[in-house]
């Protein structure tokens, strides 16, 4: 992948100073300022970063001289936004699982139709059962 702005791409940290750290991306090297590390405030590189770590940038910027500019602070937001998105759907696959053919649909009612009286039986002889034990109950 060539190094563009909006990429978002694993390096490894290999030196870190007071102002940020030196991150290499495709055997290049750009910086990852202190205040691109974090969401919250970084007073101590240290205690987020470590020489050799393997992290995700964005690459925010490419200068003329070729110097490249990365976050990791946006890295993560960008992240969480594309798995927060909802997923992309493919409407002519769904097109497809919802045809019916004419037969098809034939045959479900008739099923359907044959499920609901035998259902509908079964509750008629449940509820004169039950009537008939009630009944027997009352004459005694």
């Amino acid at each position: 992948m060539s190094l563009q702005p909006g990429n978002i791409l694993e390096g490894k940290v290999v030196n870190i100073t007071k102002f940020g750290a030196f991150v290499e991306v495709e055997d290049k090297i750009g910086l990852l300022h202190i205040s691109e590390i974090s969401k919250t405030f970084v007073k101590d590189i240290t205690k987020h970063l470590h020489e050799n770590d393997v992290v995700k940038v964005k690459i925010i910027g490419i200068d003329d001289s070729g110097k490249i500019s990365l976050s990791i602070k946006q890295a993560e937001e960008e992240m969480a936004k594309k798995a927060n998105a909802p997923r992309e759907i493919d409407w002519d696959k769904e097109k497809e699982k919802c045809k019916v053919s004419p037969t098809n649909f034939e045959d479900n009612l008739s099923k359907f139709l044959k499920e609901s009286e035998e259902r509908f039986k079964e509750m008629k002889t449940y509820k004169l059962s039950k009537n008939q034990s009630t009944s027997k109950k009352r004459a005694k």
